[in-house]
């Protein structure tokens, strides 16, 4: 009897993986790039040739890209230490709305060797990057304004330096002092470009 209640399981997850597929004219190979497996372990869980996957990691790519919770997969079990709130991470989910983009369809907006990347980072397991100019593809994809951009920007290195060990109120004057002036050269540099 468990047998069939797994072939039952098997067989959901399967289906609501083909369905994305063909419902979002995704390819089997790039839904295998964003999830980081190989084409044939993409076209084995959809023909049921093997198990669903039980791997929590994997599970949880296939759920972001899809756009779901991991919880819909009734082979996923919920790890005992949930991933932390990232109002960083918020934000960059709140554009992908306000932009109407489809998760799938942001992702394939990026490079495609960038697209697990993004995939971990948007299931929370990969941060941010702090590097100015590589979290530039997100506020030109996601066509966010400069304010709201520098905002996250300093939000992101704020976050970064205080899990560093640095004292956020003790050094206010300090770091005050050092985005003003990375506002002041970022806004020169746009000027002549």
């Amino acid at each position: 009897m468990k047998q069939t209640n797994k072939d039952e399981k098997n067989i959901k997850s399967s289906k609501k993986v083909s369905d994305f597929l063909e419902k979002n004219n995704l390819h089997k190979k790039d839904f295998a790039q964003m999830i980081g497996v190989t084409l044939s372990y993409v076209y084995n869980i959809i023909d049921e040739n093997i198990p669903f996957s039980t791997r929590s990691t994997t599970i949880e790519r296939i759920a972001t890209v899809m756009d779901v919770m991991p919880e819909d997969f009734e082979e996923y079990i919920i790890e005992d230490d949930p991933t932390p709130f990232n109002k960083n991470l918020q934000t960059i989910k709140e554009y992908i709305k306000k932009n109407n983009y489809k998760v799938v369809d942001f992702l394939k907006l990026f490079e495609r060797k960038k697209r697990l990347k993004v995939v971990d980072i948007l299931r929370g397991h990969e941060p941010l990057p702090i590097d100015y100019f590589e979290l530039l593809s997100f506020k030109e994809i996601l066509k966010m304004n400069d304010v709201d951009f520098f905002e996250l920007w300093k939000n992101i290195m704020l976050d970064y330096l205080q899990k560093g060990g640095l004292d956020i109120e003790k050094n206010k004057p300090l770091l005050d002092s050092m985005f003003m002036s990375a506002k002041e050269y970022l806004n020169n540099q746009t000027r002549h470009m």
